[in-house]
């Protein structure tokens, strides 16, 4: 049948020796420059994306953490549990006991206190504060990963734009990557079950000169059929057959086997550690934005028991995470937030636990145009509400945006309708930019 199909044109005749002969040199060439993307935080192209690429790693706290045993306590009042306030290298600013080494490392991190994001259900809170809005009807927004993916992921990169780890069950679906109107090529890439992308590897008995010769052979065979057409689905076609053979090349970005031990000794056995520790291994190869799920912590009932166990931990690997890209000279170029979907009520239930709380709460922000030593926002000395510099979902999405050098008040376009980046009115706080 592959005979009788051959047309018997000069230009679609191929022999071996003539196809390894004109494509060799640049598929091995391409080739190299994909198994090498494990070097990248070492080498010149590396160095180029530090200049010119601001990338976000994302403590997405899913269920909803408590700024009172984190970045708001309010020790020795009726609302503040049993937890001491301890100071900073902040002259003035206290944080929860719970996290000594972040109180060591305050001077580099932003904390607001004041937000009040006003949804209080996980759904459509989680929504909210990965969008910085809601979506309209017939209109879905791009998360933040979506949206720095877009803006910060070059052409040609070989590595993902957008990855996700949520390995835990509870709340994944409230917190589900979502490119809304980028379309698909910004989606995530979601790790749901294991921390390395699955069915990525090449087939036994295929090897690496084999797979390359055969993507060179592809590649050859496309850009002669492509001759005279012009069609942006051949484009995406094209771009889509790179991109998988750039994760392929990519799988061992995932592997923290690949780690000296002492740096993984360093961050720690945990699932969220090894997870925290591939995505800095990401964006040093130059991935745009990753997203760590840590759950769960939604603790209607043993509120103090819970945060006790988790917040130390967070303490640990937030700290661990910021130490590390300091020393890989990555601070300017690299933010890290914690974020949840809304906090937890200072009202102390039945059940020793803390309810959905969105209306005074924190997170925190480090690194990568934000200013360290920051504080903004002030709670009531019960922790009821916002008493001075009020923040909403939208201001707190504006101010992140202009930190990484994304103009927030941009237009993109669907269709021929215009939609703002950030919704009409809202302006970012320059006084937490760097």
């Amino acid at each position: 049948m592959r005979a009788k199909s051959f047309c018997g044109s000069v230009d679609h005749a191929i022999s071996r020796r003539g196809f390894l002969g004109a494509t060799v040199a640049a598929g091995a060439s391409a080739f190299a420059d994909m198994t090498g993307l494990d070097q990248l935080g070492s080498s010149a192209l590396a160095s180029q994306m530090k200049k010119n690429q601001k990338r976000v790693i994302l403590l997405w706290l899913a269920g909803g953490a408590s700024q009172l045993e984190t970045f708001d306590p309010k020790p020795g009042v009726q609302t503040g549990g049993p937890f001491r306030a301890i100071p900073t290298s902040v002259p003035g600013v206290h944080i929860s006991e719970l996290m000594p080494q972040m109180a060591k490392r305050m001077h580099k991190t932003c904390i607001i206190r004041g937000l009040n994001t006003k949804i209080g259900d996980h759904l459509n809170g989680a929504q909210l504060m990965l969008r910085g809005r809601r979506n309209e009807a017939g209109l879905k927004y791009p998360d933040i990963g979506a949206v720095v993916a877009r803006e910060m992921a070059r052409l040609e990169s070989q590595v993902p734009d957008h990855v996700t780890f949520y390995t835990q069950t509870e709340g994944r679906y409230y917190a589900l990557g979502d490119a809304g109107f980028f379309g698909a090529r910004f989606a995530p890439m979601e790790l749901t079950t294991e921390n390395r992308p699955g069915n990525i590897r090449r087939r036994d008995g295929i090897t690496a000169l084999d797979h390359q010769q055969r993507a060179d052979l592809r590649v050859l065979l496309s850009q002669q059929f492509a001759k005279g057409r012009s069609s942006s689905t051949l484009g995406s076609h094209n771009e889509a057959y790179e991109r998988v053979r750039g994760i392929m090349a990519s799988e061992t970005l995932f592997d923290v086997t690949q780690e000296p031990q002492k740096v993984r000794d360093r961050y720690g056995p945990t699932q969220f550690a090894e997870q925290t520790l591939i995505a800095r291994r990401l964006v040093e190869a130059g991935v745009p934005f990753v997203r760590i799920g840590r759950a769960w912590w939604d603790c209607h009932g043993q509120n103090f028991e819970t945060h006790q166990e988790m917040v130390p931990e967070l303490d640990h690997v937030m700290a661990t995470l910021i130490d590390d890209l300091h020393e890989r000279g990555l601070q300017d170029d690299v933010m890290v937030v914690t974020l949840s979907e809304f906090g937890r009520t200072p009202r102390i239930n039945a059940s020793l636990g803390r309810d959905h709380f969105a209306s005074a709460w924190s997170m925190s922000m480090t690194g990568g145009g934000i200013k360290g030593g920051a504080v903004w926002g002030k709670t009531d000395p019960l922790g009821n509400t916002v008493s001075d510099q009020e923040v909403n979902a939208g201001t707190l999405f504006a101010t992140l945006y202009a930190a990484l050098g994304i103009n927030p008040h941009k237009n993109y376009y669907v269709g021929s309708r215009p939609v703002p980046l950030v919704d009409e009115g809202i302006e970012e706080i320059d006084d937490l930019i760097a």
